[in-house]
């Protein structure tokens, strides 16, 4: 399918200017229509530019990045699960968890515990 290069161009702009913006603000309630809104062009225009140069949708991106920071946070901060929830966007505890837990196939606390358990080495 041919895109004009004029197109082509402002589409990756508009990936690129999302993606800065979702690493920057993810722990904002951020939303399709309004991350559109904020670079000036319709939701359409973004998830076609995320199509044609994301591996991801603006919602997986949004949830990647959150996800990212939260197990960091579970890890290095003696912060509560709900605690971590908020710092990372999200409302309440149990969408976080259920978010969570289809991302790294554990629980939050779960994580949490495995993560901190000394390794052993074998020698």
């Amino acid at each position: 399918m041919y895109v004009r290069p004029d197109t082509y161009s402002e589409r990756e702009r508009l990936y690129l200017l999302a993606r800065v913006l979702v690493k920057r603000h993810y722990r904002r309630p951020l939303t399709l229509d309004a991350m559109a809104h904020t670079l000036s062009c319709s939701p359409r225009q973004l998830q076609r530019a995320y199509a044609q140069f994301g591996d991801t949708t603006f919602q997986e991106d949004l949830t990647a990045r959150r996800m990212a920071a939260a197990a960091e946070l579970l890890v290095e901060q003696p912060l509560s699960v709900r605690d971590v929830a908020r710092l990372v966007g999200y409302g309440g505890g149990s969408h976080f968890a259920r978010a969570f837990r289809r991302r790294y196939g554990l629980s939050p606390a779960r994580f949490r515990e495995r993560a901190r358990r000394p390794q052993t080495t074998a020698g």
